[in-house]
Formats: structure tokens, sequence, C-alpha cells
């Protein structure tokens, strides 16, 4: 969930809307259970204020690479038409994919993404934890090839903008599974398993609005019946010091680095698997790792 064009005035204003349902949750689950964590909840608002003051500095490693890939583009999407619509909606959460695959994967990616996961309880307030540190992202490569075909910049990212805010409800535990929608869908059921750091549940359901390049590309995962899930990091951080978390993979990423024999240790401190990664979490755990599967196939 990294920005990829300076930040707009609707932008600055559409977290209050996301503030007030959160809240809201928060009041109702505090009475329907006598428990919420609102230390974790200023966590994550504190991250937000974070991130939208990060947002106004002119900084960004990658976003402004599309507008210059704008120039190369192959041929211009007559916006006007719309099956222009149906391929930007489809092409849109097909590199959303593959970028937040790479978050799990790559560690520079991590480093930010982690964030996210590192909330012990999952609600709405977990949905805006996203790291503050996003503009030092690569991510917004990932969306080049719409680029390319000819979507401006500016489309893509109102494109992204419109799958992150239809994921802000993934994240309310208390939805049941939605039968007859799961199978095309992401839904909460399958981005509670997303979130778990269960060894079986690991690296999975990595779609945005549609979970079918999950089945396709086999890293689906259904929710399992008697599996209680355990959300958060595999290694938990410690309190709820927006800096501290939002910081916490950087300073290990950097530690690493310093402590690399050679160049190439270095490296791939910085671009490899983030560690523990899912891997030797499921080898630990006896469990076979994702396989390619087709489409309709279910958890392996």
């Amino acid at each position: 969930m990294k920005p990829m064009h300076p930040m707009h005035p609707w932008m600055l204003l559409a977290p209050l809307g996301i503030l007030l349902a959160a809240t809201i949750e928060g009041v109702l689950l505090q009475r329907a259970r006598g428990h919420y964590d609102w230390n974790a909840y200023w966590a994550s608002a504190g991250d937000l204020a974070l991130r939208i003051g990060a947002g106004l500095l002119p900084l960004g490693l990658a976003a402004g690479v599309l507008g210059h890939l704008w120039n190369y583009r192959f041929y211009t999407m007559p916006l006007n038409r719309p099956w222009t619509w149906v391929v930007l909606f489809v092409g849109q959460d097909l590199c959303y994919y593959w970028m937040h695959r790479a978050d799990h994967r790559v560690r520079w990616m991590w480093a930010t993404h982690s964030v996210h996961h590192s909330p012990s309880e999952l609600n709405l307030s977990a949905a805006y934890r996203l790291g503050f540190t996003s503009r030092l992202s690569i991510s917004p490569i990932f969306f080049a090839p719409l680029v390319f075909m000819g979507f401006p910049p500016l489309v893509v990212g109102g494109a992204l903008a419109a799958n992150l805010l239809y994921q802000f409800w993934l994240h309310a535990p208390w939805i049941p599974r939605l039968v007859g929608l799961e199978w095309l869908l992401n839904t909460p059921a399958h981005h509670r398993v997303h979130h778990a750091s269960n060894p079986e549940y690991l690296d999975a359901n990595f779609g945005g609005v549609l979970i079918v390049f999950d089945r396709m590309f086999g890293t689906f995962r259904e929710e399992l019946e008697g599996v209680t899930i355990r959300y958060g990091l595999v290694d938990p951080i410690q309190g709820y010091n927006p800096l501290r978390v939002g910081l916490h993979e950087w300073w290990a990423m950097a530690k690493d680095v310093v402590a690399a024999r050679g160049v190439r240790q270095a490296l791939r401190s910085l671009f490899g698997p983030p560690r523990p990664h899912a891997s030797a979490a499921m080898a630990a755990a006896n469990l076979n790792p994702p396989h390619s599967m087709g489409l309709g196939s279910g958890a392996p």
C-alpha cells in the first residue's frame, strides 16, 4: 500500500472515515468481548499519522519511474471504453498480487510490509498500519506493465487506491465465511489466513480484490476448521511505539548488512527472503511448501 503519486487533499480526509469505522468497531468489540487492544489501535493511528507526514515529503525511490516510463508506452488506452476498465481491473489486481507476494519474499520490501503484519490481533485498525517507510519501497515498479500498456500513472494509482479501499473490510475478523463468493473474491476468511503466523498458513492469499491468482499460482490456503489462527509476526515485536514498530525490520536488516561477510551476503541480507521465512517454518512443522495448482484447487 504505497503512494504512487503526490498526496492529494482528499487523501488527507479519507483517513478520518477509516479511523471512525475502526473506532466504532473497537467500542463494539469492547462491549461484546470485554476487551479490545486500544494500545494497538493507537499504534496504528500513530503509523497512519507518520505515513501521511512522510507522504508530503518529496521523496520516493520508484514512484517517479512510472511517470518516466509513460513516455515509452506501447499504446494509449482509450479511457472512454468499458473494456479498458475491465483490462485495468484485472491487470491491476494481477500486478498487485505479484507486488504483494514480493513484499513477503524480498527483505527490502518486507521491511515496510512487516509493519502491516505486526498486530497480534486482527481488526480494522490493523488495515491502515502500513509502515511509514513506504516511500523507500520499490513496489511501484510492479505496475510498470500497465503504464507500458498505455494506462496513465495517475489512473494506475487510482486503481490501486480502489483496490486497497476494498481490502479495508477484509480486516474485520467477525465477518463469517461468505459462501458463494470465496472462489472468486478475496474475503475476510481468506485474509485471516494471510495474516496468520501459523506455519501452515504462512505466505498465502496475496490477492487484492480477486483470489483467483492465488489459486493459479499455488499460494492459496483455505481457512481450516479447528485451527486457531495466531496473528502477528513469527518473531513478534514487543511494544506499541509506532517508531519502533516501523523501523524494527530496517534496523535488523542494517545489522545483518554490517555483519555480512562479503558483498554477496550483504546483498542477500537486503534483497533475499526475510528471516524467518515460510519455507523454513514449514519445514520445521513437517509441512510441504506451496506448489503449483490449477484453478479450482483447494489448499494443499
